[in-house]
């Protein structure tokens, strides 16, 4: 594969709403993240993926879109918007917009048109259809199938002016748009094309791979402890993604230079989904996020239901990645975003641990082949949130889940909110901490959702200028890639892939070999390597324990990461 631009570059995320307020009212905005560029060109990333800041109802936090060329003033103006992204690059750093054109909000005045008339000529631009055959509007069961919403309930809403429903994968206030009608195709490329002309670097595909659906909207499988069926089998990777994908990368990226970046959301994508939509002889996309090993830890219930996620199984899901898209494609590397909960708290020990465990984690991420991504506050070890019961949570999705899961499912709302606090979105949404300052300096206001109370021991002040902080390593992690080639460019091979405790491999490229050894786990563990000779006059190139033990004598630390080199 010939090199591109983002195979050493490291993109961070920034959820607007909670990254910094600037002018006061609780809620961060654009002029709040042009306040801490300095954080952002210190910490040495290459590319800002931005959350929606278009104009939104914000019923889903600003993914419900009213007006894809409008910002919100809830986040500022274009004035604030040109100053951030001339801000960034003369820096030099990229800004990715987030994407979100599976669906609008039911505010956009795409739908307001679409639902004022059964002859309205933009009626086909979403998913209407009538009642299901012998029922009447309104009716249980009336549905036009038995799919249930992402957010909980069914994924139909009712129209009682037209007696029709329209379909809505999310809220009933995201309708999903009818990508098989080439009208709504044209819009949205248009649109992308106006802000790639206004200087944007590319864009972050929200849930991309459910743009096409097939056409009769069949019933899913439903399975026992549910109440919908499933329709994942018939709008994850429909009948004509690829075919919209390449047709938006002929219509809006080609004959541009190659200075964009496109990575596609893509839950339940598999390995062989990800080679065809990644390779770059197909013109389709850059990269695409997958969700395998952040589902592992969700049990047969989904991400509600917790179940433990060993130290093998994130080494053979990840490993699993690295092999298939080593000769076509391109991996993206995470292990937080708005939608996961803080990895410190999920996979490492947030407690006496935090520091190390971090550490750990992140070198685990950052040095395989792939694109790194962080998001805010990752950076700094930030952690879950001890929320003390419903009223803390803002999320929608958590909150209709413990609506559904105690009102109709009679669960006992302690268990609920047990899972509330290990798995919601909340936890990656409360305020960046900036320092041990009232609301941990995100804001002079009331916060629109509390800060973690840990800020006063961990946030961006304590960290910044000791070496031996997160927030130091991390610097020094995101260096190590831009430096060398054997990671960016290097091949992949996992080392003592049934060790219990060691997430283990090398990364090589011509001569230069790389050896990463971490523990992921809070005891000490001990290895032997099927080539130690090879490694025995090894030079070190990065650890998160300093003075703990070396390469070669078959011992690791608890949740030590050793980097060596020959």
């Amino acid at each position: 594969m010939s090199e591109k631009w983002w195979h050493s570059a490291v993109v961070y995320q920034i959820y607007p709403r909670s990254f910094a307020d600037a002018n006061g009212d609780g809620i961060g905005d654009l002029r709040g993240i042009i306040e801490h560029l300095d954080h952002l060109e210190n910490l040495g990333i290459d590319v800002l993926w931005l959350s929606p800041i278009y104009a939104s109802p914000h019923d889903d936090n600003g993914y419900d879109i009213s007006d894809y060329r409008a910002i919100d003033p809830l986040f500022g103006t274009f004035d604030d918007f040109d100053e951030l992204l001339a801000g960034l690059h003369a820096r030099g750093i990229k800004l990715v917009m987030d994407l979100v054109v599976n669906h609008t909000s039911d505010e956009h005045p795409w739908f307001i048109e679409s639902a004022s008339s059964l002859q309205s000529p933009k009626r086909d631009w979403y998913w209407w259809r009538q009642p299901r055959e012998g029922m009447s509007p309104g009716e249980h069961g009336a549905e036009p199938n038995n799919w249930g919403s992402f957010f909980s309930g069914p994924a139909w809403k009712l129209d009682p002016a037209s007696g029709e429903y329209y379909l809505h994968l999310f809220s009933p206030k995201q309708p999903d748009l009818n990508w098989e009608n080439p009208e709504v195709r044209d819009a949205v490329y248009e649109m992308m094309n106006w802000w790639l002309d206004r200087g944007v670097d590319g864009f972050r595909m929200d849930v991309i791979n459910f743009i096409s659906k097939v056409p009769s909207l069949p019933d899913g499988e439903v399975v026992p402890g549910h109440l919908f069926g499933n329709g994942y089998p018939f709008f994850g990777q429909g009948p004509r993604i690829h075919e919209f994908l390449h047709e938006m990368h002929e219509r809006v990226f080609a004959g541009r230079d190659d200075r964009y970046l496109t990575v596609g959301e893509m839950p339940g994508v598999t390995v062989q989904d990800a080679q065809l939509f990644t390779d770059q002889n197909r013109a389709e996309l850059d990269m695409v996020f997958q969700f395998e090993h952040v589902d592992l830890d969700h049990g047969p219930g989904g991400k509600w239901d917790h179940r433990n996620a060993s130290v093998l199984d994130l080494k053979r899901s990840f490993g699993k990645w690295q092999v298939g898209l080593a000769a076509a494609g391109w991996n993206s590397l995470y292990w937080n975003n708005h939608d996961q909960p803080r990895v410190v708290s999920r996979f490492g020990d947030d407690g006496h641990a935090r520091h190390q465990s971090a550490t750990a984690l992140a070198t685990v991420l950052h040095l395989q082949r792939g694109t790194p991504y962080i998001y805010q506050g990752e950076e700094l070890g930030m952690t879950n949130v001890p929320f003390r019961g419903i009223e803390d949570f803002r999320d929608i999705e958590s909150l209709n889940y413990y609506a559904e899961a105690v009102n109709v499912l009679g669960a006992a709302p302690a268990d609920v909110l047990a899972a509330l606090r290990r798995t919601s979105r909340d936890n990656a949404r409360t305020p960046v901490q900036w320092s041990s300052d009232a609301h941990a300096g995100f804001t002079t206001a009331t916060p629109w959702i509390e800060a973690n109370p840990n800020y006063t021991e961990i946030n961006a002040a304590a960290q910044r200028d000791d070496p031996s902080s997160v927030l130091a390593y991390y610097r020094a992690l995101i260096d190590l890639r831009h430096r060398e080639p054997a990671i960016s460019e290097g091949s992949f091979e996992m080392v003592l892939p049934e060790h219990p405790q060691i997430f283990a491999y090398t990364r090589t490229l011509g001569d230069r070999r790389l050896l990463v050894l971490v523990n992921l786990t809070g005891e000490p563990a001990e290895y032997g390597l099927p080539d130690a000779a090879e490694w025995a006059d090894a030079r070190l190139v990065l650890t998160n324990l300093p003075g703990a033990p070396a390469i070669g004598d078959g011992h690791l630390a608890p949740w030590q990461a050793l980097v060596v080199s020959h």
